[in-house]
């Protein structure tokens, strides 16, 4: 059984459809790489799985209908890092991933909440940060603390929105491959949302790419990324190539590339 799966999922803003019959299955261990153009609806997907969206279709959680959870319920089980995800800038690293324990809280922290916290902090290597301010982070840093947050928060599905989007390249690779290791060691369903085609092809298991709200091929990315399925996605000509057994995209050209420069 499939830990997160979506059915013909459909939205629209007024009579603005964004979204239109996506469908997948994602299990334990995995990492699914959202994919596409801008505008191609990665982001209104994301949101409709944490149900900050309601959608049309149907979204199921380890078998489950999410129409039948209350908010809590799929807090329990599903961690959202948005893209412009922030932290209260005075608060510490401490804190900030203890927001994360939210959904488990009763009346007040108890020394279980810290110690999972303490675990997480030592799990993701920023144990040292406990004690600083957040907005004293590099974005490499901010961003783990971030992730930590969502970890914290003991649920089974994690979705980010553009998590290496403001990293450098090192961070970048750090950040997935991060997200990699969790998903395989704790057996997490991890949904990102990248613009990076060759770093999702190297760090996700799978990739589902979109245009203009639909679902356009779904597959792992050395079944997926042809220079056929480039130019069918962003209208570029690119080069394939493969580098120790994972897809690389060259892009060449936009494929309507007839613009005279005056």
């Amino acid at each position: 059984m499939s830990l997160l799966s979506a059915h013909e999922v459909s939205f629209a803003y007024r009579d603005r459809r964004v979204l239109e019959d996506v469908s997948f299955t994602l299990d334990a261990g995995e990492v699914l790489g959202l994919v596409g153009p801008n505008g191609s609806g990665k982001t209104t997907l994301i949101r409709c799985l944490d149900r900050i969206l309601d959608p049309e279709g149907e979204i199921r959680l380890g078998g489950r209908s999410m129409r039948s959870m209350n908010r809590t319920e799929i807090a329990r089980m599903i961690a959202y890092v948005p893209q412009n995800s922030s932290t209260t800038s005075s608060s510490t690293v401490f804190e900030a991933v203890l927001m994360g324990r939210r959904p488990h809280l009763r009346w007040s922290v108890s020394e279980e909440d810290k110690q999972k916290v303490s675990e997480v902090l030592s799990l993701l290597g920023i144990d040292e940060f406990a004690s600083r301010r957040v907005d004293r982070l590099s974005g490499g840093e901010r961003q783990r603390v971030l992730i930590a947050r969502a970890v914290a928060q003991d649920a089974q599905v994690i979705l980010l929105d553009e998590p290496t989007s403001a990293l450098d390249m090192r961070n970048r690779i750090e950040v997935m491959s991060l997200l990699t290791r969790l998903a395989e060691k704790r057996r997490l369903a991890v949904v990102a949302a990248i613009h990076d085609l060759n770093l999702a092809a190297r760090y996700c298991h799978r990739l589902l790419i979109l245009k203009d709200g639909r679902v356009l091929g779904e597959g792992t990315p050395s079944s997926l990324l042809t220079s056929g399925m480039v130019r069918a996605a962003y209208d570029v000509e690119a080069v394939v190539k493969d580098e120790m057994g994972v897809p690389y995209v060259v892009p060449i050209s936009p494929s309507d590339d007839g613009v005279e420069v005056i």
